[in-house]
């Protein structure tokens, strides 16, 4: 059994996750306009459910990464055959997903360390030259996806 996984506090996971749940609620609210007492029960089923994950996690007899467990407990329960999947839904859509990514890329755009720092200026040319050709080759891949998609429904 790996300690990796045994190494998750769970009393610290659950006080973040509290506050990350807040400044969720405070940017969906002005993401998409649903007020913050509307949204709240999606996002305490969505606070559950990745509680759960982690506990899972801990307890697990073999590793799998946490984000793992979280998404085969989401997908569980709201495939079509779950039988609370209708009543978990209505809930979880008044919470949107652009809303709730939007602090978490901030804080990890904050969240640079001195370490990569340095690998930066190590790297040189050669890492803003990969950097680029990622970005335009997503750029072009996604606009190659949306296009086939678009005539493929006879949107244009």
């Amino acid at each position: 059994m790996s300690n990796v996984n045994k190494s998750i506090n769970l009393v610290e996971h659950a006080s973040v996750l509290v506050i990350v749940s807040a400044v969720g609620l405070v940017s969906n609210y002005t993401g998409t306009g649903v007020d913050i007492f509307t949204a709240l029960p999606g996002m305490a089923i969505l606070y559950a459910i990745v509680m759960a994950g982690l506990v899972i996690c801990k307890i697990a007899p073999f590793y799998l990464p946490s984000i793992a467990w979280i998404s085969l407990i989401a997908v569980g329960l709201t495939l079509p055959v779950s039988p609370v999947a209708a009543t978990l839904l209505p809930y979880i859509k008044e919470v949107g997903f652009l809303p709730l990514t939007s602090p978490v890329l901030a804080y990890a755009g904050l969240a640079i360390a001195q370490r990569e720092i340095k690998i930066f200026k190590t790297s040189g040319w050669k890492i803003i030259t990969v950097a680029i050709l990622v970005f335009v080759g997503t750029y072009v891949g996604s606009a190659v996806v949306a296009e086939i998609v678009l005539k493929m429904q006879g949107i244009i």
